[in-house]
């Protein structure tokens, strides 16, 4: 089931990284829009992750400007409004 309301999704990723693609995946499996930012082609992105988290790590998912580092599906979730299965 998608999320109810309109939310503003932004993944930061990178091509060979297995956890954005899983990350990714999941968004794609429960209907949410995103917009996915390749922070290895764009320096000002991945400027811009390192501020709003503090990591250069990836992936980050922004739920309504909220970072959130790596892959947590339950805070994915409840920023979502998504039942977890």
């Amino acid at each position: 089931m998608p999320a109810t309301t309109a939310h503003k999704v932004l993944v930061f990723t990178t091509p060979t990284c297995s956890w954005c693609n899983r990350l990714k995946a999941y968004l794609r499996e429960r209907r949410v829009p995103f917009r996915e930012v390749d922070v290895s082609r764009d320096t000002s992105a991945a400027r811009d992750v390192q501020r709003r988290t503090g990591q250069m790590g990836v992936p980050v998912i922004v739920i309504d400007n909220k970072p959130i580092v790596g892959f947590d599906r339950p805070k994915i979730d409840r920023l979502l409004g998504l039942t977890s299965r």
